[in-house]
């Protein structure tokens, strides 16, 4: 959850000399960057089970039907979604004028969700305090509509209804939550030919730091609890779930000491992917995916990836096909901030993974 103040970029006017600056990006991207990294790159020696999607972008999602992948080319920057197939790209976002996005999500009708400010001027406001949803219909060029809903970090969305989830806090809303709490929402968004709107929208959970600084993640049961990270001191997370018919809590992972981070539920509700630092105890600069089994006991883990073994590097923001099958995620380097990524990769779970 820290901030790197260099990590900022210009954005350019909607155009063809924005277009222009992505495709130079895209170039640049492929390219130069990896053959600046003077250690030796993962990227060097992927396992027969891994493959390069893309060569730029972060926090990918994956679309409703499986077919395709949405992410954003940089921190503040457009939407992009990918042919996970054709490899045919699109940017979603370039049609119009905005002041960038952080995050892009797809709802389970195929629409999209992006969180980003209304205008961005400090970069370090734009993510923690001036986050916005906005809806973009799919097959639309834009502009999209603005929820007027403020929040921390990303959402979680049902695969099978309109229903998301965030987490909102001292930060977006000062006059209206005490500092230092935040508190998860459920709401459902409803589409009326234009007029998009947040309905049914409730608290389900809400905690104070430094007990817990809360994010959403995932559905899983039938939509019946919200799996949420538990932010903690000492650079400290634990796997935890809401049930949302009563509002208990569970701990999945009860470690103290160690970080864990749910990113991607897998699609029987029994698993998800976690960022953890158990195989080194560095915390969230480096990190590596694991498999971790929601039996409350946090004993079944199963490492997916190995990028921190080297030296700069950490896997990150991995994200589960509908079928199960394959699991999107991103290189990273261990000195930016959390969600930073320079490509999207596809692992297939199916295949014996060989370092």
């Amino acid at each position: 959850m820290s901030f790197n103040p260099l990590h900022w970029s210009v954005r350019e006017s909607c155009g063809s000399g924005r277009r222009a600056l992505y495709a130079t990006t895209v170039l640049w991207m492929g390219l130069v960057l990896p053959a600046a990294w003077a250690q030796k790159s993962p990227l060097d020696s992927l396992p027969s089970n891994v493959q390069v999607l893309t060569n730029f972008g972060e926090r990918a999602v994956w679309s409703p039907n499986g077919q395709r992948i949405a992410f954003v080319h940089r921190t503040l920057g457009d939407a992009f979604e990918i042919d996970v197939e054709t490899r045919e790209l699109s940017c979603l976002t370039c049609a119009f004028s905005h002041a960038g996005f952080f995050r892009v999500h797809y709802l389970s009708s195929g629409d999209f969700i992006l969180i980003g400010p209304s205008e961005a001027v400090d970069r370090g406001k734009a993510r923690w305090n001036e986050s916005e949803l906005w809806f973009l219909a799919k097959g639309s060029s834009g502009p999209p509509t603005r929820l007027g809903q403020k929040l921390n970090e990303g959402i979680a969305a049902s695969r099978q209804s309109p229903r998301i989830a965030w987490s909102e806090s001292s930060n977006q809303y000062p006059d209206e939550i005490s500092e230092g709490v935040s508190r998860l929402v459920v709401a459902d968004v409803q589409v009326e030919g234009k007029d998009v709107s947040l309905v049914n929208k409730r608290v389900v959970h809400s905690d104070k730091w430094p007990h817990c600084w809360l994010e959403a993640q995932d559905f899983r049961k039938d939509d019946s609890e919200l799996t949420f990270s538990c932010y903690q001191p000492e650079n400290e997370a634990e796997v935890m779930g809401v049930l949302l018919a009563d509002g208990k809590v569970v701990n999945y992972t009860n470690s103290p000491g160690v970080y864990d981070e749910p990113e991607g539920i897998f699609p029987d509700g029994e698993f998800t992917t976690v960022e953890c630092d158990q195989q080194n105890d560095r915390g969230d600069h480096f990190i590596d995916i694991w498999k971790l089994r929601l039996d409350g006991t946090g004993k079944d883990y199963t490492r997916l990836t190995y990028f921190s073994d080297f030296e700069g590097f950490k896997a990150s923001n991995p994200v589960i096909s509908p079928d199960g099958s394959r699991m999107a995620f991103q290189i990273a380097m261990s000195k930016d901030e959390a969600g930073v990524g320079y490509g999207i990769l596809l692992m297939d779970l199916a295949e014996t993974a060989q370092r």
